[in-house]
């Protein structure tokens, strides 16, 4: 027993503590599931919007909540004229918020009005009415940028749950859209909607009355008088209301859609018009302008300010090849590139649209949002430096445009530079032009600087369209002055010498016999050769040609220039310049052909001009030294009333430029399959050793001078003092320092020696009779002689083939002749003339010989 006296191992009853039923819940997933319930509710409301007011209302009248009726929306007035389209059902509230907290039941609120402006005028009726009320839509504060508005609409209410303005447009006709209707223009033409294509028009425009860019039926209503303008249909329109401002519209038509949205605030609208079909959408542009362009009021002049408008134009969707060729807006055409398209452009100024017999004339005025002023600006405006106007747009002058098909033909800013670069590097490759035939050319640019030369008697211009002429003598008079010009008319095309001739150039060529021989020079100012499907015809080219003098010269305008990226240039951007330049190649009257390329014309791109010479003494002339060229463009030009100079772009430093095509020319050509013989010589060999001649160091010289044998013709001689392996090249600076001299100067030195009643010049002889022994003529007909002036001028020649080890770098063609067409032979005259290495391994102590005809072919 233990002390209360149990026994120890008695059994015990067992003891339960009485406690109430109840279940174990854990806080932390009690805690959860309320987040996750209030989370499903929150995201539930978001995207159902407030409830229903019928669903909403019964139960709130079971808890005796009771709220106003919703009232009807009636169609309103603005400005006295109804409201188009019928309004959605929506509840009002008083403005007044002490009104909004009360449950007073006494009072209720009828809508009036709409105003001017697009505020909603309710009446307050009843035993607490004190009148009319104006609901004003509260204004926010002014962003920072316009670009802010997507932070303040998340930070406010958007009405996206009814519009405030939706209807089915109004239609100045009955509206059909039955099957035939849809499919069927209204001259019973079927309306082509069938292919993947369409015509997109953006608009941005600022400056805007803020009031205007606030009121959904204003902006309704000129949604739906732009969709009428430009003979579309409306279907339906919907508005939206954003708090605390701005709206967002869309249209839908039976073409496609309209839609905008504005910022008050800043008097900004964004829109967009979107349409399957090919009715032209630009047309509709100004009529969106009118009607949109509700200018505001400057809060400190009180006067209204410029409306300012951005617009961009696009072919959307898919066209076949055909359809794009021939569509002036194409995205590849120019016009599209220049204008229609770029939102860069901020002034577009539509001057004149034409359809001719023979095509479609544009004329637009632009401005880039990048242009500044000229210098006719700045002497205009009297800017002073610093003056912050330099860095505007706004006070630079409009570039005028003219296209012909959607080609850019001509910009007046750069129509001098174009003109000097297609017309005078052909004019001074002729000795003396008199004669001169212009294909196209009807703005009269280059028919202007023809004019300028003394030697020209006659010029014929034939042009296609005679509207290109009398509208280019209009809306761009200053291309066909010549006012300037002493001895010319006031315009170029009043001039005697000039027979004006409207018929297709290219035909006029081919047909007209009496032509033939008859063109000193003939300057093509018609389309690229890509645009110009004659250029690719053998008949045509050979027309061209026989239309040229003995002396004649061809110039065209050969397109866009060639990037070193460009493929083969038959398979590139440019086949049918390649196709044209071989037909000429293969012309047994063509002896030579030159490429250049100007980055100043106006285009996007450098321009390609390709010039080609019945005869190969034009190269002497094309190669001219710049002092050279100077001399003839004073020599040869009439003189400015002005006193101005004749050209602004042209002159000898210019020409020297063209001289020597881009590297680009030279890899295109060298893509040609098989490769060209001369392009394996683009470059010297790095692999090949140097051996240099040094006269004042024998230990690193290659070579060494000894007196010669007795009885050599030469008195002294040059030996290898290593071993040279073929190939290698022979005192290459000795060679390259080789003097150049014209061979007009080489001519005129030894005249002037010989003066007769006056004693020789010994000084002159000699350098004269130095010439003559060390010089060699160079082989591109450039009139240019090299003069060897190192220890070369020392080696032997010899006429025995079996002593011969050293040549030139560059052999003879193997046509025999330099090919008329290189830019290879034009990049590299001076290196191929003068460079030598050795014809086979030469011993160390054996003589240097050169061939007697080194440099004769």
């Amino acid at each position: 027993m233990n002390g209360n006296g149990h026994h120890v191992n008695a059994p015990q009853a067992l003891i339960i503590e009485a406690r109430p039923k109840t279940y174990a819940i854990d806080v932390r997933v009690f805690v959860a599931t309320i987040m996750a319930t209030m989370v499903v509710a929150f995201g539930t409301g978001l995207m159902m919007g407030p409830t229903d007011a019928r669903l909403a209302m019964p139960v709130l009248s079971f808890l005796g909540i009771e709220l106003p009726e919703p009232v009807q929306l009636p169609a309103a007035a603005i400005n006295s004229e109804p409201i188009v389209g019928a309004m959605s059902t929506q509840s009002l509230m008083p403005s007044n918020p002490q009104a909004r907290n009360s449950n007073s039941k006494s009072a209720t609120y009828m809508v009036g009005e709409v105003s001017a402006n697009g505020e909603i005028i309710i009446n307050k009726e009843g035993e607490d009415a004190a009148g009319e009320v104006l609901i004003k839509q509260a204004k926010r504060t002014k962003t920072e940028h316009v670009a802010t508005l997507g932070y303040k609409i998340r930070e406010t209410h958007v009405n996206i749950d009814t519009p405030v303005l939706e209807g089915t447009g109004d239609v100045p006709h009955e509206r059909d859209i039955t099957y035939d209707r849809i499919n069927k223009e209204n001259d019973g033409n079927i309306r082509d909607q069938t292919m993947p294509s369409g015509q997109h028009l953006l608009v941005d425009m600022k400056n805007l009355e803020a009031d205007f860019l606030n009121s959904e039926s204003r902006l309704a209503r000129a949604m739906q008088d732009s969709v009428i303008a430009g003979g579309l249909t409306m279907l339906s329109y919907h508005c939206h209301s954003l708090h605390p401002a701005g709206v967002s519209c869309v249209g839908v038509l039976l073409e496609s859609h309209i839609s905008f949205h504005t910022w008050p605030d800043e008097g900004v609208i964004t829109l967009d018009m979107f349409t399957t079909s090919e009715k032209p959408l630009l047309p509709v542009l100004p009529s969106i302008k009118k009607l949109f362009g509700i200018p505001r009021v400057n809060a400190e002049t009180g006067e209204k300010e410029e409306v300012v408008t951005v617009w961009s134009h696009e072919l959307r969707g898919f066209r076949t090849e055909d359809a794009r060729k021939v569509h002036h807006l194409d995205g590849n055409s120019d016009i599209s590139k220049h204008v229609t398209s770029p939102l860069e452009v901020v002034y577009k100024e539509h001057v004149l649209n034409m359809e001719t017999e023979y095509g479609r004339i544009d004329i637009w005025d632009v401005k880039e949002r990048d242009d500044t002023p000229g210098y006719e600006d700045g002497l205009r405006l009297g800017l002073a430096p610093q003056d912050p106007r330099w860095f505007s747009y706004e006070d630079a002058s409009p570039c005028r445009l003219l296209f012909l098909d959607g080609v850019l033909h001509m910009a007046n800013q750069t129509d001098r530079v174009f003109h000097e670069t297609l017309v005078h590097p052909a004019m001074f490759a002729h000795p003396s032009p008199k004669s001169v035939g212009i294909l196209g050319g009807g703005d009269g640019g280059s028919l202007r600087e023809v004019l300028k030369h003394k030697s020209v008697t006659d010029v014929t211009m034939v042009e296609l369209d005679e509207k290109v002429v009398s509208v280019s003598k209009e809306y761009l008079p200053e291309i066909s002055d010549c006012s300037d010009i002493v001895g010319s008319k006031p315009n170029c095309f009043d001039d005697d010498r000039l027979s004006l001739i409207f018929t297709d150039a290219f035909a006029y060529v081919k047909e007209k016999k009496e032509a033939n021989g008859k063109f000193d020079v003939l300057v093509a100012d018609v389309n690229q050769p890509e645009n110009q499907d004659e250029y690719t015809d053998a008949d045509t080219v050979n027309a061209l040609v026989e239309s040229l003098s003995p002396l004649g010269v061809l110039v065209i305008n050969a397109g866009e220039a060639p990037m070193i990226v460009d493929p083969r240039a038959d398979k590139g951007m440019q086949p049918k310049r390649e196709a044209f330049t071989k037909l000429l190649e293969a012309h047994p009257k063509i002896a030579s052909i030159f490429v250049f390329e100007d980055a100043q014309s106006g285009y996007v791109d450098p321009v390609a001009f390709l010039v080609a010479c019945r005869d190969a003494s034009c190269r002497k002339n094309w190669y001219g030294q710049t002092d050279e060229i100077n001399y003839q463009v004073f020599d040869r030009l009439q003189a400015m009333k002005s006193k101005k100079p004749a050209l602004i772009q042209f002159d000898g430093a210019t020409q020297r430029s063209y001289q020597v095509p881009p590297r680009a020319w030279e890899t295109v050509y060298c893509r040609r399959e098989p490769e060209p013989f001369e392009c394996a010589y683009r470059g010297l060999d790095m692999t090949k050793e140097l051996f240099e001649y040094y006269p004042k160091n024998e230990d690193e010289s290659a070579f060494v001078i000894r007196e010669s044998k007795e009885g050599a013709e030469n008195d002294a001689a040059v030996y290898a003092t290593v071993d040279i392996p073929e190939g290698s090249y022979i005192m290459p600076t000795h060679l390259a320092a080789s003097l150049e001299v014209s061979e007009d100067s080489a001519k005129d030195s030894n005249a002037t020696a010989h003066l007769e009643g006056v004693g020789e010049a010994d000084v002159l002889t000699d350098f004269v009779d130095y010439i003559d022994e060390n010089g060699h003529s160079a082989r591109d007909g450039s009139g240019k002689i090299y003069v060897e002036i190192g220890g070369s001028r020392v080696i032997r020649e010899s006429d025995d083939a079996s002593e011969v080890n050293i040549r030139r770098w560059v052999p003879a063609h193997p046509d025999g002749a330099r090919p008329k067409y290189s830019p290879v032979y034009d990049r590299h005259r001076h290196s191929f003339d003068v460079f030598l290495v050795a014809s086979r391994d030469i011993k160390a102590g054996e003589e240097i010989v050169k061939p007697g005809d080194l440099w004769d072919h």
